[in-house]
């Protein structure tokens, strides 16, 4: 009988995603919270600032999850003034989203947020640039192959 020796967590790809990104969504929070945002509220405003009057199946597209799951956020984003939910007046079972004149005041500090924590990282433009390729590279290979479904989750605790 042979041994199979336990994975080491170090060793592990999902363990180095897992601490990269907790790590970089510490940095965002303190910044975002002076602006009333949690990350996944933010990362909805970016879709927004980018695409504005988009429908919520879009922008769950973009955002790579159910559209269900942003229920939450969009809520209270609704309710903190930075967006609108209308109805598609050619599908009135389409529910679009678009800011509100308050949340695109909030678009410049946005941006700045972004740029502080990329400033953060210390890695070189060029870097980044790699390391972001290589990762949607990583997440296109595996929808490809089926092995994972577009369900991660999301809630508005500040965690994504």
């Amino acid at each position: 009988m042979t041994e199979t020796s336990a994975p080491r967590l170090d060793e592990q790809l999902c363990f180095a995603l897992y601490t990269a990104s907790a790590t970089l969504v510490r940095a965002y929070r303190p910044m975002l919270e002076k602006i009333g945002l949690t990350y996944p509220q933010f990362l909805v405003m970016m879709v927004l600032w980018e695409n504005d009057d988009i429908s919520v199946g879009t922008l769950a597209d973009r955002l790579d999850l159910p559209a269900n799951g942003l229920a939450p956020v969009l809520d209270r984003l609704v309710k903190a003034g930075l967006v609108e939910r209308q109805r598609d007046p050619s599908d009135r079972r389409v529910h679009r989203m678009r800011l509100t004149e308050a949340g695109h005041e909030l678009q410049d500090e946005g941006a700045r947020i972004a740029g502080e924590v990329r400033c953060r990282t210390r890695l070189p433009e060029d870097d980044l640039m790699k390391l972001r390729g290589a990762l949607m590279e990583l997440v296109t290979a595996m929808h490809d192959d089926g092995s994972v479904s577009a369900e991660p989750a999301m809630n508005g605790s500040g965690t994504a």
